[in-house]
């Protein structure tokens, strides 16, 4: 196929996609395709098409550099809670993860499986 043809398609379902994505909130993808004649098997596979697209171009470098994860014990000593802002700052935290106007503070009791899944959200975020 030329690249003449391929952008022809590409726009023609782009166009598809938005138009479907415009749908009345009662009808569902399968409904709003069968109404249109269009085929959701190529429908879906446009969709994947476009979002693993979009998802490459927006790729952020990733925050580990290997595979291999290592901690380091911090002894923190124990203080009272301290109110900042009408919210409770955790005395127990022994660290936390701030980006922009969000903070993840974790104690020594964060399982390995969930500081895992808090790194990767982070990552993907």
């Amino acid at each position: 196929m030329d690249q003449s043809t391929h952008i022809v398609r590409k726009a023609k379902w782009l166009s598809v996609i938005e138009q479907c994505q415009k749908r009345p909130i009662d009808m569902t993808v399968r409904q709003w395709l069968a109404d249109n004649g269009i085929s959701e098997k190529s429908y879906y596979y446009w969709l994947r098409k476009f979002r693993k697209e979009v998802f490459e171009k927006a790729q952020l470098p990733s925050v580990r550099q290997s595979n291999e994860i290592s901690f380091a014990e911090i002894s923190v000593p124990d203080i009272k809670p301290v109110v900042d802002d009408n919210r409770m700052i955790n005395s127990s935290a022994v660290a936390t993860i701030r980006i922009k106007d969000i903070s993840i503070e974790l104690t020594n009791d964060v399982s390995n499986d969930l500081l895992g899944r808090i790194l990767e959200g982070i990552n993907h975020a």
